[in-house]
């Protein structure tokens, strides 16, 4: 199979988890207090930089049914591209399996979805006026933050660790760099 051709299939397979995970899981998964657990595929990127698009796609696709309509999945899906380019980024390179970069990695979902989803969420779900940054924004960016931090320290960051500790993974994610 051509290189060009995996890269795409891996992006397709990543991007429809992300999708069937968030909607499986809706009633945690959107709102103002969210816990995506999909988001743990964020990590992916720092090993297969390929995916980061796989999760574009799958985050637009999952937020078509978003209360928020448009808006998030135009700027929800531009936050997960954003932050799995700053993840694929991360994973490359010298050193690019210490602790400094690992914890990097998982706070860039956290950073990104807190400041763009959070002033969807402000846009959206309140007559505040956009760019104020009003204490309202501040609540939405709260709630969002938290509930991603929660997914990526308690999933991703174990994860983005033990990874590549496994030879199968290893071998599997060296194809697709």
């Amino acid at each position: 199979m051509h290189t060009s051709t995996k890269k795409l299939a891996a992006a397709a397979v990543v991007g429809a988890a992300y999708a069937a995970l968030t909607m499986v899981l809706a009633p945690i998964s959107y709102g103002a207090i969210q816990m995506r657990v999909s988001e743990v595929l964020c990590i992916l990127p720092f090993f297969v930089p390929c995916t980061a698009w796989g999760l574009f796609l799958g985050c637009a696709i999952a937020n078509v049914i978003s209360a928020s309509g448009i808006l998030d999945v135009v700027f929800g899906s531009l936050a997960t591209l954003g932050a799995c380019l700053c993840v694929a980024a991360l994973g490359k390179g010298r050193g690019a399996r210490s602790w400094t970069r690992c914890i990097l990695a998982v706070l860039m979902p956290v950073v990104w979805n807190a400041v763009i989803v959070g002033a969807v969420l402000m846009w959206t779900l309140t007559e505040t006026a956009f760019p104020s940054f009003s204490p309202v924004f501040w609540v939405f960016a709260g709630e969002v933050g938290a509930g991603e931090l929660a997914v990526m320290l308690v999933l991703g960051l174990p994860l983005l660790r033990l990874l590549p500790k496994n030879k199968k993974f290893t071998e599997i994610a060296a194809q697709y760099r």
